[in-house]
């Protein structure tokens, strides 16, 4: 088989015949990320979404940030108000509003429902953490307003329990779990006290409109993801950093779960927690293992959750050897490709893997190629951020 039949160019055609060739219509396509803040890849992001939503009736978009702050973003798409500047700076974590094809999406999805009916929506799909993780207050307490009593504390009492935020956001945890308060007796209480205003939730579900229900169910989620998580920040054992690993793809599923409830959506983040396999990571003398949030939805949905893998070809000074996937992948005549990756996997013999001298960029795995979707390749990348 020629590698070139495997193949579509990286336009409106290949994006509907790539679609075609899946055994369903996904209600989530997740397209993964090789490496963070490749300007290349966003644009083509933005070029895929608005086809999706202009031919494939798509309406909403999810990305790798916090959960909480995305509801920022999708108010200001919805309603206009604020700033763009203002939304970039606050409704996003990771450093990801200082990207400009995420500041032109957002500018993009609010002009299409300026003009539309059929609105399109936002949202972070992240938890509220980096590696250390954000106090539970404001998921506790906006979960708290919008129920109705008898409660099974006083606002006070959860101001009180919860103290100062600084004491859950303190960035020591991330290596010194002795400083965390995440088992202290105040946070197993919030514990109790959250998993009672989910279950409340359940109960006065028929009052709320469908928007309160929405919110309450993110802010139920998170907040006892976030305790949770908390906990084993606490916890010294050797297992500590694989456990907070796949607490935060846990939380991350939870979401696109519920993103996917709303119809078809695009979701945006790393290859390594859209992926289907588990997930490896290098950490001091461990390797992390852990199931990706990719993996733990799938398994829920089934064909209804497709994986388009990115890599990337030369990237800056960095070309990739000719016996690799990404090299064997560079002699396609496109800039930009979309692969069906299980021909691929028929196509080719053997290929080796590829060595990133880059800590930040995941090149694939021959030996997982058959749990991909497709592959969105890049030729040749120019404008490639510096990490680290």
């Amino acid at each position: 088989m020629d590698i070139k039949d495997t193949a579509w160019p990286f336009d409106g055609a290949g994006i509907s015949a790539f679609l075609r060739s899946l055994p369903a219509k996904p209600l989530l396509l997740g397209l993964g990320e090789a490496r963070h803040f490749v300007g290349e890849l966003g644009e083509l992001r933005n070029e895929l979404f608005r086809h999706l939503v202009e031919h494939e009736g798509y309406r909403s978009f999810a990305i790798e940030s916090d959960c909480l702050m995305g509801l920022m973003v999708d108010d200001y798409i919805a309603t206009g108000v604020g700033t763009l500047d203002d939304i970039m700076e606050r409704g996003f974590s990771h450093n990801f509003g200082t990207s400009p094809a995420n500041r032109e999406l957002v500018r993009w999805m609010r002009e299409y429902n300026k003009e539309h009916n059929e609105k399109l929506r936002f949202f972070g799909f992240d938890g509220p953490l980096e590696y250390w993780a954000a106090s539970p207050r404001q998921a506790l307490t906006a979960l708290y307003a919008l129920l109705d009593g008898p409660l099974p504390c006083t606002m006070e009492t959860l101001d009180t329990l919860l103290g100062p935020d600084e004491r859950w956001s303190n960035e020591a945890t991330a290596m010194d779990p002795s400083v965390s308060i995440g088992q202290s007796a105040e946070a197993q209480r919030l514990r109790v006290i959250a998993d009672d205003l989910v279950a409340l939730l359940d109960t006065q579900a028929p009052r709320l409109s469908a928007e309160d229900r929405e919110r309450a169910q993110l802010y139920g989620r998170t907040a006892v993801g976030l305790l949770r998580y908390h906990h084993w920040m606490a916890d010294a054992s050797p297992e500590r950093w694989a456990r907070l690993s796949a607490l935060r793809d846990a939380m991350m599923a939870a979401n696109l779960r519920a993103v996917a409830e709303r119809g078809p959506a695009l979701v945006f983040a790393s290859n390594l927690h859209l992926q289907r396999n588990k997930s490896l990571m290098s950490f001091g003398d461990q390797t992390l293992e852990w199931w990706s949030a990719g993996a733990i939805a799938g398994t829920h949905l089934g064909d209804q959750y497709a994986f388009l893998a990115s890599a990337l070809g030369t990237a800056g000074d960095n070309t990739p050897p000719p016996d690799t996937i990404e090299g064997i992948l560079s002699t396609l005549p496109w800039d930009h490709s979309l692969v069906d990756a299980r021909r691929l996997a028929k196509a080719i013999t053997k290929p080796a893997p590829r060595i990133s001298h880059d800590f930040a960029y995941f090149p694939l795995d021959p030996a997982q190629l058959d749990l991909i979707d497709g592959v969105v390749f890049l030729k040749q990348v120019v404008r490639l951020k510096k990490l680290g």
